[in-house]
């Protein structure tokens, strides 16, 4: 505010009649503004129908989680490419946040169930590791034969 707008204010309370001013006091003050809320998110876009081969999909996830650890554990030189892979299947297939949760935790999912069984490389986690693959591989060439560009 300027010092000339400032002045006439002050003026103008100055030479207003008591009668004037004493009214003004009695006013109830204005209620104070309503904080307005924080706008809540907007809810997520429904999710588009899941594909047909959605199960499929999640069980390949699964499988690839599996092998992840049992590879790892093993110290097998493709032990990362796993991870990689599963990474490829979230860009290529998680079209919607819903979605990648759902491959990301059937991933986990076999993650977890190889981890709470196998706590060293043996010929039992050797064996279970070649049966995976093998499922594994299985389930993509049917995937990608019925399902593929």
């Amino acid at each position: 505010m300027t010092k000339g707008a400032l002045a006439a204010l002050m003026l103008a309370g100055l030479t207003a009649s008591p009668q004037a001013l004493l009214a003004q006091a009695r006013r109830p003050a204005s209620p104070p503004q309503q904080q307005q809320r924080p706008a809540e998110p907007a809810p997520p876009d429904p999710e588009s129908p899941a594909p047909p081969y959605e199960p499929q999909l999640l069980q390949l996830a699964e499988i690839i989680g599996s092998l992840a650890y049992l590879r790892t554990l093993c110290e097998t030189r493709e032990a990362q490419d796993w991870r990689e892979r599963m990474a490829t299947l979230l860009e290529s297939e998680g079209r919607s946040p819903q979605r990648r949760e759902r491959l990301a935790s059937a991933y986990n999912r076999g993650y977890r169930a190889y981890s709470a069984t196998h706590r060293t490389c043996s010929d039992g986690t050797q064996e279970a590791s070649a049966r995976l693959a093998l499922e594994g591989e299985k389930l993509a060439k049917a995937l990608a034969s019925r399902f593929g560009e």
